[in-house]
C-alpha cells in the first residue's frame, strides 16, 4: 500500500507537471522573458549611471583647469612671485592647465557615445519588450530574443568601456609626478628665489588639487557595478516550475484533470454503496424488476415444457401397475419402499 501510494503521488506530480506545461507553458516562458527583460533594463540603466557619473568628473577637471588658468593669470600680474609677466612660474601654471584641457577635451568627446549607446540599448530594449506579448508561437520568438539578448549585453560592455573614470585616475597621479621644471629667469638671486618658492607652493597645490581629482574618480569606479545579465533559453516544462508561483491556477487545474478519474471513481463506489444499503431489509418480490420477472417467466415456462417431453414424468400405463401381491410403506416423505407380501 505504501509502494502503491508512494508511486501515485509520482504519477500525479509528474502528470500534473506536464498538464501544467501545457496550460500555462508558454505564458510561464512569456514570464521569463519579461524577467530577462528587466534585468537587462536594470543592467543598462546601472551602466548608464556609473557613465554619466565618470562624465561629471569633467566638471571637476574644469574647475581644477580654470584654477590654474586663474594662477597664470595672477603672475603674469605679478600678484604671486612679486615678478610681473610670463616667467617660469607662469609656465609651470600654463602647462598644467594644458594637460588639463586636454583631458576635458577627451572627456567631453565621450558623452556622445555614452548617450548614442544608451539610445541605442533603450531601442533593443523596445524591441525585447515587444517580443515578450507579441502573437505567434513563443519558441520563434525566443529565437530572435535571444539575438537582441546578445546585442545588449555587448552594447552594455561597450557602455562600461566607455567610463572615463580610470582615464582620470590616471591623468591626476601624473598630473603632480610629471612636471617639466622650467629654467629660473629672474635678473638677480632674490628674484629666483622668488620663483623659486612660488613654484614650490604652485607643486604642492598641484598635489592637492591631483589628490582630490584622484578620489573623485576613485569614487565613481568604487560604484556597484551593474549585475551580470545572460539570458538563458529555457523550455515551457522548466518554465512552469521556475515562475510556479504566478501560475497557481494553472498548477490547480492540473492537478485536479489527475484527480478527476478518482472523482468519479468515489462518486461510483458512493452511489453503488448507496443502492446496496437502500435493498438491504427488502423482499424479493418488492426489489424484483421487470427484466427479472420476464427473465423468472421464461425460466417457468421453460421447466415446464422439459417436465412435459421428460419420459419419466410421463403417465403409467396399465402394464406398469404394481403386482397385487405387492404394497408400498412410506418410511419417509417422498421416500417409497415396496414391500413383497407374506
Amino acid at each position: 500500500l505504501g509502494a502503491m501510494g508512494l508511486g501515485s503521488v509520482a504519477i500525479i506530480a509528474m502528470s500534473s507537471w506536464l498538464n501544467a506545461a501545457a496550460l500555462a507553458g508558454s505564458a510561464a516562458v512569456e514570464q521569463h522573458l519579461a524577467e530577462t527583460v528587466q534585468d537587462y533594463q536594470g543592467a543598462l540603466e546601472r551602466t548608464h549611471e556609473i557613465a554619466l557619473s565618470a562624465q561629471g568628473l569633467e566638471r571637476d577637471v574644469a574647475r581644477v583647469r580654470q584654477s590654474f588658468e586663474d594662477l597664470s593669470e595672477q603672475e603674469a600680474a605679478g600678484s604671486l612671485s612679486g615678478l610681473a609677466g610670463r616667467g617660469a612660474v607662469f609656465r609651470v601654471l600654463r602647462q598644467k592647465s594644458a594637460e588639463l584641457a586636454g583631458l576635458e577635451a577627451q572627456i567631453a568627446t565621450q558623452t556622445p557615445l555614452v548617450n548614442d549607446a544608451f539610445a541605442e540599448g533603450n531601442q533593443i530594449l523596445s524591441r525585447m519588450r515587444a517580443l515578450t506579448v507579441e502573437p505567434g508561437p513563443v519558441q520563434a520568438r525566443s529565437v530572435e530574443f535571444s539575438e537582441q539578448a546578445v546585442r545588449l549585453a555587448g552594447l552594455i560592455t561597450r557602455l562600461r568601456q566607455l567610463s572615463v573614470a580610470p582615464l582620470v585616475e590616471r591623468a591626476a597621479q601624473d598630473l603632480a609626478a610629471s612636471v617639466v621644471l622650467p629654467e629660473l629667469d629672474g635678473s638677480n638671486e632674490e628674484q629666483r628665489g622668488a620663483q623659486g618658492a612660488t613654484i614650490t607652493s604652485v607643486l604642492e597645490v598641484l598635489a592637492q588639487r591631483a589628490a582630490t581629482l584622484e578620489r573623485a574618480a576613485q569614487d565613481v569606479q568604487a560604484m556597484p557595478p551593474a549585475a551580470d545579465t545572460t539570458y538563458t533559453p529555457i523550455s515551457s516544462a522548466d518554465a512552469v516550475i521556475l515562475y510556479a508561483r504566478n501560475f497557481v491556477p494553472s498548477w490547480a487545474g492540473a492537478i485536479a484533470i489527475d484527480l478527476l478519474p478518482a472523482v468519479l471513481v468515489m462518486i461510483l463506489a458512493i452511489t453503488q454503496g448507496a443502492i446496496r444499503s437502500g435493498r438491504e431489509g427488502a423482499a424479493v418480490e418488492d426489489t424484483l424488476t421487470l427484466a427479472e420477472l420476464r427473465a423468472a417467466l421464461a425460466a417457468v415456462r421453460d421447466v415446464d415444457v422439459a417436465m412435459q417431453e421428460s419420459p419419466a414424468h410421463r403417465r403409467p400405463t396399465a402394464e406398469a401397475a404394481p403386482l397385487p401381491d405387492e404394497s408400498v410403506r412410506e418410511d419417509a416423505p417422498g421416500h417409497v419402499t415396496p414391500i413383497k407380501s407374506t
